[in-house]
């Protein structure tokens, strides 16, 4: 036996799951480097505390931009990393290679798509199978993905947004939108730098979009108070920024994701549009949780939406339960 593996490879966060036990590992996708030396100093929480304070010798790198590889090395080491502190959950099994099901966005060409490949077996994976992230992500919502009925998905990641209608186990139509919560938060420090003249983090940002931020109907006075630099003087400063503020900065990169909803839709068979007009279309991702999403895709679309419970953990689940169904997967793997 082997400690088969399910892992979500996310631009933000890596989740792994392990088979009977569940999601072990939920850690940030991030990696701290010597650039001296090129040795992997901390890898996923201990890197991301180490945001905007390293040394001039120590870099933080997210290997993963858009949902693929663009740091190869880097996220081989990450996934061996990680990959390594599932060992303990194998206690009783013969210690051998796991098997790997690992996901990437539904629009990454083929080249990318063995890049992940690649990278996972690079870290000591003994078999590696690729899904579609919308599918594994309507898989962990529990869709009845495998069923002649028609189930739309939308996951809003870091990296990208995946918009998909399924059937009979497969992706019928689908757009994948190299937008996500990542940009959202690029959207906000943007503004507030043209605005304010104010330089802040990712984490500021981040922070001022789940306080503050809204995809329709901002809450009208609502305020928080940021820190960072001031690009005049460059000294510290903090100012006031309103929800009104943070509504405007996220218009574009949320009208990008209506629109690619509004897309996938069009090119829908008529049979399944009936289907999810009757069952609606669920979010999943941790973009979903951006206040009043659901209630602006619903305006915009004339179809009910939901969000699906735990819809930060669905994609990793997705995973999870595909490795029940590992033979078939080897079977599709080798008539290609």
């Amino acid at each position: 036996m082997s400690r088969d593996l399910g892992i979500d490879l996310g631009t933000a966060n890596l989740l792994v799951f392990v088979k009977g036990k569940g999601i072990v590992i939920n850690e940030p996708s991030v990696v701290a480097v010597n650039t001296k030396t090129g040795d992997i100093v901390a890898v996923g929480d201990e890197a991301r505390k180490m945001v905007g304070r390293t040394p001039g010798n120590i870099t933080i790198i997210r290997p993963l931009k858009d949902g693929v590889i663009a740091d190869f090395q880097s996220t081989s080491a990450m996934l061996n990393y990680f990959i390594s502190k599932t060992k303990k959950y194998a206690s009783g099994l013969i210690p051998t290679k796991p098997r790997v099901v690992i996901c990437t966005p539904s629009g990454v060409t083929q080249v990318e798509k063995r890049a992940i490949h690649d990278s996972a077996l690079k870290s000591g994976a003994k078999e590696v199978y690729v899904v579609e992230e919308p599918l594994a992500a309507a898989i962990g919502a529990n869709l009845p993905v495998s069923e002649a009925v028609g189930s739309m998905v939308v996951d809003i990641g870091g990296g990208t947004t995946e918009v998909a209608v399924l059937s009979l186990g497969g992706i019928v139509t689908s757009r994948s939108l190299r937008i996500g919560g990542d940009a959202q938060d690029q959207a906000i420090m943007g503004y507030i730098r043209k605005k304010h003249n104010l330089l802040i983090g990712e984490r500021s940002a981040e922070n001022l979009k789940f306080e503050l931020g809204s995809a329709w109907e901002p809450e009208i006075g609502r305020c928080l108070d940021v820190r960072g630099r001031d690009m005049l003087t460059g000294l510290p400063t903090t100012v006031e920024i309103t929800s009104e503020e943070i509504y405007d900065s996220l218009q574009e990169p949320v009208q990008r994701i209506v629109e690619v909803v509004k897309l996938t839709l069009e090119k829908c068979p008529p049979e399944l549009s009936g289907d999810i007009m009757a069952h609606g279309i669920v979010l999943t991702g941790g973009g979903s949780l951006l206040k009043n999403m659901t209630k602006l895709i619903e305006k915009e679309t004339n179809i009910p939406v939901l969000i699906a419970e735990n819809p930060l953990n669905c994609v990793a689940n997705g995973t999870g339960k595909t490795l029940d169904n590992i033979n078939i997967l080897r079977l599709q793997k080798k008539s290609k």
